[in-house]
């Protein structure tokens, strides 16, 4: 049993550190979204987009809407691989906590009632009763025997 709890005990701190480090690449990657009643502010990469044109102005017009377009492109495809990334995190969380449940199914005394497990506890400690006066009788019978044999060897000595 306390192989299993070990497990587990590992189990949901392997958990605990996916959690950490799915909430990670969430704070790290994830595209802001506005707060309904805040004015929404251009992104940092957005000013530097704007300030970058600003300083060449000499760009022709189908220059700056094919940057835009590509932007846009490759916002759409970091926001898609961003959302597979989560898909495959969370297959992966709930993947260990079906490990983890599977270990707390194989617990001892999972499936019974609290009564049938103290009638359970009373029943082993009624047999731990037992062995210990069983240990007790035979640490009588050891000291009593060792007696014996001290006494018929010292009879031996006195003899000779």
């Amino acid at each position: 049993m306390a192989d299993i709890l070990t497990q587990i005990q590992d189990e949901l701190d392997m958990l605990l550190h996916q959690m950490a480090s799915v909430l990670s690449v969430i704070k790290e990657r994830a595209p802001s979204s506005p707060i309904p009643g805040q004015p929404v502010h251009p992104s940092l990469s957005e000013q530097d987009g704007h300030t970058q044109s600003a300083s060449h102005p000499t760009q022709t017009t189908t220059q700056q809407s094919g940057s835009t377009q590509s932007a846009g492109a490759s916002t759409q495809q970091t926001q898609q691989s961003f959302t597979d990334d989560l898909k495959e995190l969370s297959r992966d969380l709930v993947l260990k906590e079906q490990q983890i449940e599977l270990l707390i199914s194989r617990l001892p005394g999972v499936g019974t009632s609290q009564k049938e497990q103290m009638e359970r506890m009373k029943e082993v400690e009624k047999q731990l009763e037992d062995i210990e006066r069983e240990r007790n009788s035979a640490v009588k019978e050891r000291a009593a025997l060792l007696e014996k044999v001290e006494n018929l060897i010292g009879g031996v000595g006195g003899m000779g």
